[in-house]
């Protein structure tokens, strides 16, 4: 088994122990082993040339997850903004321990550090592969329960938010899937909102 290969099955053994239960097509996952597969899947669709660090980083961009719940901290933006912070680190301290153990160079490591913390997004081309993959993820496979949950103009404000952080590459992929009917349309009532540049707080 080489390091890659070693990686992923040290990750994916990490996030089958997720207690959540996620059900895709009459089957249950434990939820984060499966959107860990799903990333890396459209990381490969949007760059089949992906390199080593990149593709790291897609199986364990949030690995882990479960452990930091958000009801942990303060219910509010200033609450929710830290957990997002912390998290994105814990997910980065777990990868590296882990690519460590395996026997990755600190050059690898580092660089796939920065991937699964974002940075630089729309100036380093892997980050925002990294971004356009994670919003994918989330229009196939959580999108259309997430749109029953909270009002119109709720869901078109998010999708805005997350739609900004994708490249035209990203939007072309995303208006390939198959929604209903109201989630194609708030699809594009977002897209719309971004084309005329209209911001809602």
């Amino acid at each position: 088994m080489n390091k890659l290969q070693a990686a992923f099955e040290a990750f994916d053994n990490y996030n089958k122990m997720d207690p959540t239960v996620f059900e895709w097509e009459g089957t249950a996952y434990p939820q984060e082993y499966f959107l860990a597969i799903k990333l890396y899947d459209w990381i490969l669709k949007l760059n089949p040339d992906a390199h080593e660090p990149l593709l790291l980083a897609s199986r364990s961009q949030h690995i882990g997850r479960w452990e930091s719940p958000r009801d942990t901290y303060p219910m509010d933006r200033d609450g929710y903004l830290k957990w997002r912070r912390d998290l994105s680190h814990f997910h980065a301290d777990k990868a590296t321990d882990i690519l460590n153990r395996v026997g990755y160079d600190d050059d690898t490591i580092n660089r796939t550090r920065q991937i699964i913390l974002k940075q630089k997004i729309k100036v380093d081309a892997d980050v925002q592969t990294m971004e356009n993959a994670l919003c994918l993820v989330f229009l196939q496979f959580q999108y259309e329960d997430f749109l029953h949950k909270y009002t119109a103009d709720k869901v078109v404000n998010i999708l805005r938010k997350s739609l900004l952080k994708m490249d035209a590459h990203g939007h072309a992929f995303a208006l390939q899937l198959n929604y209903s009917a109201p989630g194609l349309q708030y699809i594009n009532e977002a897209l719309k909102l971004i084309a005329e540049g209209k911001v809602k707080n």
